[in-house]
């Protein structure tokens, strides 16, 4: 059986639906990526999942329990870490990570095998309090708690917002190792180019989702010629690529614009049209997940 199981999951707040029918499942062990910005749900959905709330229609099962006549049992098997840091400021290192085994009945001792690859980056700062640690340092403390009960499941809300790269880095080197603990890891985030560290991603925007597969399988969906285009001027570049008959799409993409192009693109039309534009270069090149996303939320 799955790991989780979401069927049909709505949400609404008010006028505003967070969640509008979302289906997936995540298979034990498995690492899968929620990729999509802010107000895609992703947040909304973690708090069903974790009992935090309660859906308007559908269900989920989480480690084969259900998320609303189930919940305590789910809260006990489940490590959440959300997107903000929420864990007590004025208390230690060391002080959180003691309350969060305790209130989950476990010694910090019977753990820390697990933890200790984490931990053993701030413990040399275990008598600092929490709210004097860097965002990195933060990261790694807030995993930790949510790690000490030993969860068959592990939600992440976004956890690498705000941090450096190198952080960024080596929190997914963790996450990495926690997988091959057996622990099954959901986790969200806003970047795409961590999309790649993930075993499968469901791709969403709007409460809903828009493709789940394996990150290079997402990629081998983009069925449409794909340019990269550049020169001196790139808004004017940008105003005017999308006037030639062929632009399906074109949009800033890093230091080119990516050029996605239908069936009646002409390249030398495309050059010949845009001739004034100085210094123009325009070369296939191979789609990314972003791209991919671009594509389905147009559609």
């Amino acid at each position: 059986m799955s790991a989780i199981v979401v069927d049909n999951l709505s949400k609404s707040f008010g006028a505003v639906k967070a969640l509008d029918s979302v289906s997936f499942e995540v298979e034990r062990g498995e690492l899968f990526g929620l990729i999509g910005p802010d107000g895609a749900g992703k947040t909304t959905l973690f708090r069903l999942l974790t009992t935090l709330l309660n859906p308007d229609e559908g269900g989920a099962v989480v480690d084969g329990y259900d998320i609303v006549k189930d919940y305590l049992s789910i809260r006990s098997r489940v490590g959440y870490m959300p997107g903000r840091f929420s864990l007590y400021p004025d208390l230690t290192v060391e002080e959180n990570l003691d309350f969060f085994a305790a209130l989950f009945g476990v010694t910090v001792e019977e753990s820390y095998d697990l933890v200790a690859p984490i931990y053993s980056h701030i413990e040399p700062f275990r008598t600092r309090r929490a709210g004097k640690l860097s965002g990195g340092m933060k990261q790694k403390l807030a995993l930790s708690c949510a790690l000490i009960h030993r969860p068959s499941v592990l939600f992440l809300d976004e956890p690498t917002t705000g941090v450096d790269a190198v952080s960024r880095s080596e929190f997914w080197d963790m996450l990495a190792g926690l997988k091959e603990r057996g622990i099954t890891i959901l986790v969200s985030t806003p970047y795409m180019d961590e999309a790649s560290r993930c075993d499968r991603i469901a791709l969403c925007n709007e409460g809903r989702i828009l493709g789940v597969d394996t990150p290079q399988g997402i990629v081998e969906r983009f069925d449409s010629p794909l340019y990269a285009v550049s020169a001196d001027n790139m808004f004017a570049l940008l105003e005017s690529s999308r006037k030639v008959e062929g632009v399906e799409e074109c949009y800033p993409f890093g230091e080119a614009h990516h050029l996605v192009a239908n069936e009646k693109f002409d390249l030398e039309r495309y050059k010949t049209q845009l001739s004034d534009i100085e210094n123009l270069n325009i070369v296939p090149t191979k789609p990314t997940i972003e791209d991919m996303f671009i594509k389905l939320m147009k559609r």
